[in-house]
């Protein structure tokens, strides 16, 4: 019989109000792997509800910022502990492999001890005033119940960097993950009870947008959103923040370009194209889905580029030798497969890949590395985000051009930049319109350092000490030590 998740609220697994269950897929194997409880709104009420009453219970918010610190210092071990097990159940959930999975795993602690580390920094300020008599000071507070929607392609990773704050700074959280990876999140709750938080700090509806995550946007107790996931769904969530005056945070999507000059080294260069478009089947939001090579380099990084591309060893995740995995669900292959098409119908030439590669003997949901050439910026596959494995390489002949067809997009997440120049180095990193730039390396990250999207590719902060201010409200408090009458009642004091 196929096993059957429930909801995690309150500290206990709690069946779905409407009983309806829904399959989660391997996507290397297509068997099914579980039943997870589809959630619908009073799913949701109750999962806000345990996390409101939290919020106000003496046994978190009776906490000193230091012992929060302490219980998300717990967390971070017993993830440790169970790194090897998540990892393996991440794995089979998306189908990312099982090596790549396991480093993730073993590295999370370190984003629950840093805010642990954080929890009791958030400090406030003494503000001068024009009289002795009066003390004005700042103090930063939490915000209430933090409404967390996370993705499928890293979901333990992208989750903590949203929770690990928002509990750093003494919020509660509802969780609502990806209805393709339910799995991990709610074994992250069970981690988190066993951690000793505190019952209804940290929840999980599982279930689908419409049905799960539109009622957790809208809920009217929800202080705040937390979003990763698609520039479009982004945007609707934004909306929907703004009519209520709640704050939102927005990590949204990505087309970003991995830029090669004419002095780099193109080896090097080449494998950082690697790394940024077919590490994770590309379906990351920082994907380094736009390479422009300086002319006098591109026939070399091409030939690079083709011929690694094409000895990826694609096949089983969970095989330690395998560098390629399947996407993550069936309309995801179907999508990418559908942007190859459209780039080759709109001129693009497909130089390599753009099938469902061969000698495959599991089911799943296959793509090969492919390069798309002959391609420009005005093109939707170069445009649009693909969220695979497809690279589309251009070349370029002067660093002005090149700037600007590297900001010529309606995004701004990250780029690459590969060259010996230190000048240029530094010079690109300022005119390149991206929240995170990488020199000579791509995917480097680290839960010290911020991370932000320009234009559509997000809002807020997420990472770093500047991440947990997200989730927190600032209080001026202003308290007069005169006790003598007041002179003047209609004269503004400062």
């Amino acid at each position: 019989m196929t096993e059957r998740l429930d909801h995690f609220i309150g500290g206990e697994y709690v069946a779905p109000a409407e009983g309806a269950y829904f399959a989660s897929t391997n996507p290397a194997t297509l068997d099914t792997l579980y039943e997870a409880a589809r959630g619908t709104e009073p799913d949701v009420r109750r999962a806000v509800a345990a996390a409101r009453s939290a919020f106000e219970s003496p046994s978190w918010a009776g906490l000193t910022a230091t012992r929060r610190g302490h219980l998300l210092r717990r967390l971070g071990d017993v993830i440790g502990e169970h790194a090897d097990e998540l990892a393996m159940l991440e794995s089979l959930d998306n189908g990312k492999l099982l090596r790549e999975m396991r480093g993730q795993m073993r590295a999370l602690p370190e984003y629950y001890y840093y805010y642990a580390g954080l929890a009791d920094k958030v400090q406030g300020s003494q503000i001068p005033a024009a009289s002795l008599d009066i003390l004005n000071y700042t103090q930063r507070e939490p915000l209430g119940v933090v409404g967390t929607i996370t993705p499928w392609n890293s979901p333990l990773t992208l989750t903590t960097s949203k929770i690990a704050p928002a509990l750093a700074a003494g919020n509660t959280v509802v969780i609502k993950p990806s209805e393709y990876t339910s799995r991990t999140i709610l074994r992250l709750a069970e981690l988190a009870d066993e951690a000793g938080f505190p019952a209804g700090v940290v929840n999980v509806v599982t279930g689908f947008g419409a049905e799960a995550g539109a009622p957790l946007v809208s809920h009217p107790d929800l202080a705040k959103i937390s979003f990763t996931g698609s520039t479009a769904t982004g945007s609707r969530i934004a909306a929907e923040a703004a009519s209520r005056f709640i704050g939102c945070t927005l990590e949204l999507g990505g087309k970003s370009p991995n830029i090669v000059f004419e002095d780099a080294n193109v080896e090097n260069a080449a494998m950082g194209v690697i790394a940024g478009i077919y590490a994770a089947g590309g379906q990351t939001c920082i994907a380094g889905s736009r390479v422009f090579a300086h002319r006098a380099v591109y026939d070399e990084l091409l030939e690079r580029v083709t011929e690694r591309a094409g000895s990826i060893r694609i096949g089983d995740p969970l095989v330690e030798t395998t560098e390629l995995g399947p996407l993550a669900f069936e309309d995801q292959l179907e999508k990418v497969d559908s942007y190859v098409r459209l780039g080759a119908s709109e001129g693009a030439t497909v130089h390599a890949g753009g099938a469902r590669p061969e000698g495959i003997d599991l089911p799943g949901y296959y793509y090969a590395p492919t390069v798309l050439t002959d391609v420009h910026n005005d093109m939707r596959v170069v445009r649009e985000e693909i969220f695979g494995p497809v690279a589309a390489i251009m070349p370029f002949e002067h660093e002005d051009e090149l700037v600007g067809l590297a900001n010529d997009t309606e995004y701004g997440l990250a780029a690459g930049i590969w060259t010996q120049n230190l000048a240029r180095a530094h010079r690109l990193a300022r005119r390149i319109d991206a929240g995170t730039i990488w020199v000579n390396t791509y995917r480097a990250m680290s839960p010290m350092s911020p991370r932000q999207g320009f234009k559509h590719s997000g809002v807020g902060i997420e990472h770093g000490i500047e991440s947990i201010y997200e989730y927190t409200r600032l209080k001026s408090v202003w308290i007069n030590t005169d006790e003598g009458p007041v002179a003047d009642p209609f004269v503004m004091r400062g």
